[in-house]
């Protein structure tokens, strides 16, 4: 029993000892910041600043996410038609509006002869917001639909079947700035290959499209590019967990009769219950935290149309070195990123 005791013990130090190096990896590289994040999200800190730091409490918080909605009665002009004052009128040293100092119209909509205005402090994080929501929402089912389609693809004994997954896989383990770079030459408005296709396809009808250039295409351009190259790596994960599916109940299923749309409803689809967890997740963290695509494509622009909260967060730690501010769109999105993988979870889970 020593004997056993004193092996058992060897083994798990030997454990430890060898994952060791990546508990400090991981402790200095994303725990730690994190907390320090958190920490700079109370205070004005700064990159490079002769002022001391200072506790704000939750003012950081308040600037990002507080937002006004009133109400806009028209103006009669001398002919009798309605105008709208601008909203300035309120928000700048109006002493009968002091609460909405110094915030910005976000948007507006008409309701019946009134306009309602949206006012916030910080309409361009409301717009990161906006766009972020809108990447997650597209990409999650097209890269985990589209990674699912070629795993049941090439879950077949054919031959040259790993030709395909090395073909399909390979825009993983390519660099993600060298796949940015080329796809913005794809992209180009002059003379890029997208453009040229489309306008070979139509015999010259298509006209030419800055597809980053524009606000109404670049966000999409984006997403088009991140589903495609996130793919391969998501095909590996369901491919995976097909595999671990019994052949026999596929032979029951073609006894039984059923069709094949039945066979993955009732044999496929709940044998990758646990694998759809995982890559729901994966994927939704990662389209959380696109960065590189944006920044080296787009930048942000046009006119902040691509702009992301991690691009912003380091726009604003680095770039225009609000340490304070970039920590805290760093912690809301840890929370938000959070609050989305426990509801996942949750709606993913096995009912019995």
């Amino acid at each position: 029993m020593t004997q056993h005791g004193s092996k058992l013990t060897q083994s798990n130090a030997t454990g430890w000892a060898m994952a060791l190096p990546a508990i400090v990896l991981v402790a200095t590289f994303i725990i730690l910041p994190f907390f320090f994040a958190f920490a700079f999200s109370f205070t004005n800190q700064r990159l490079i600043s002769p002022n001391p730091t200072e506790y704000v409490g939750l003012a950081n918080y308040r600037r990002l996410l507080g937002f006004r909605v009133i109400t806009i009665a028209p103006e009669r002009d001398a002919d009798g038609a309605p105008k709208y004052p601008r909203v300035r009128k309120f928000t700048r040293n109006n002493p009968d509006f002091p609460h909405l100092s110094g915030m910005r119209e976000w948007f507006s909509i008409p309701w019946g002869e009134e306009k309602i205005a949206i006012l916030s402090r910080d309409v361009l994080f409301l717009k990161c917001l906006i766009n972020t929501a809108i990447l997650v929402l597209a990409i999650v089912p097209l890269q985990g639909g589209g990674a699912l389609l070629l795993a049941l693809l090439i879950n077949r004994k054919l031959r040259g079947i790993n030709l395909f997954r090395t073909i399909y896989f390979m825009p993983v383990v390519i660099s993600i700035v060298v796949v940015s770079l080329l796809w913005r030459f794809i992209y180009d408005g002059d003379d890029g290959l997208l453009n040229n296709l489309l306008a070979a396809v139509t015999f010259g009808a298509f006209k030419p499209v800055d597809w980053l250039g524009n606000t109404d295409t670049a966000l999409s351009a984006i997403i088009a590019m991140s589903s495609w190259q996130g793919v391969g790596f998501h095909m590996v994960i369901w491919l995976s967990g097909l595999q671990t599916i019994s052949p026999t109940l596929y032979e029951v299923a073609e006894i039984s009769g059923a069709s094949k749309w039945q066979t993955f409803r009732y044999v496929t689809w709940p044998g990758l219950r646990n694998t759809a967890i995982v890559v729901l997740i994966v994927i939704t963290m990662q389209a959380f935290a696109l960065f590189v695509q944006i920044d080296v494509m787009t930048n942000g622009e046009p006119l902040d149309s691509t702009q992301t909260l991690v691009f912003q967060a380091v726009e604003r730690g680095y770039g225009k070195q609000d340490i304070s501010g970039g920590s805290t769109i760093s912690v809301l999105l840890f929370l938000v990123v959070l609050a989305i993988s426990i509801m996942q979870r949750y709606l993913t889970r096995q009912r019995h």
